[in-house]
């Protein structure tokens, strides 16, 4: 995933609203911006990080800059725009870079279930393979020691996610679970078992009854993303 323009870099002030961030440009000109990230944001959101927006040259915008990534103490990037998981998946997913579902020809975004739901990516029944959908979530949870969680925030949403995909094994189709790792410093993920105990049982629960669960790691710079290597999941 390339970047639709140069990045604009400075330091965050604040975080707030949830969906925006005050940050001052390295030319001393503080703005509003754009905060793509409905999570609590944990280890990201702290002020004087160093960070990156995009521009958008949408008259009808209110704000014309999106927070896309943040440099942590550690000098770690993370891309804090939590939709751009599901990009990158697909981009990986064409490119065969996710080697448990290589084989598939195609994928839809964004399939609509009969409840109304909506899984992530599809991909139709092959002739030797069982139709198949995925379900990308972002981390960038940082515990400490390369450890990776996901949620940041208690989320029935996530929970939900699972049963819909539980129902779709019963009816006979392949079901994964595919965390996007946007943490340079992340290097293993697990289920965030104190922070949503509800999600991580439901978690385990699902795998034990045919759930696949990866996780995949982007590689992150300031001009493009990519989902790359593997990383090993404890649920």
């Amino acid at each position: 995933m390339q970047w639709s323009g140069e990045l604009q870099s400075g330091y965050l002030l604040r975080r707030y609203k949830r969906f925006l961030a005050d940050v001052v440009l390295d030319d001393g000109t503080e703005v509003t911006v754009h905060c793509p990230n409905t999570g609590a944001m944990t280890g990201c959101a702290e002020p004087d990080s160093r960070v990156w927006l995009s521009v958008s040259d949408n008259p009808k915008r209110k704000y014309s800059m999106t927070w896309e990534l943040l440099e942590t103490e550690a000098g770690d990037k993370v891309c804090i725009h939590s939709a751009l998981a599901n990009t990158l998946a697909d981009e990986a997913l064409a490119d065969d870079r996710i080697r448990p579902l290589v084989g598939y020809p195609s994928w839809q975004r964004e399939k609509k279930l009969p409840t109304g739901s909506r899984i992530d990516l599809y991909a139709a029944a092959t002739a030797d393979l069982p139709e198949c959908y995925v379900e990308v979530k972002s981390v960038t949870l940082d515990c400490g020691g390369g450890l990776g969680a996901f949620p940041d925030a208690v989320s029935k949403r996530a929970s939900r996610h699972i049963e819909d995909l539980l129902a779709l094994r019963d009816c006979g189709a392949r079901v994964v679970l595919l965390f996007a790792v946007l943490h340079e410093g992340i290097a293993r993920v697990t289920s965030a078992a104190d922070i949503d105990p509800d999600y991580a049982r439901n978690l385990r629960a699902a795998v034990a009854a045919g759930l696949d669960v990866f996780a995949y790691k982007a590689e992150i710079s300031n001009a493009h993303m990519t989902l790359g290597s593997a990383l090993p999941v404890s649920v």
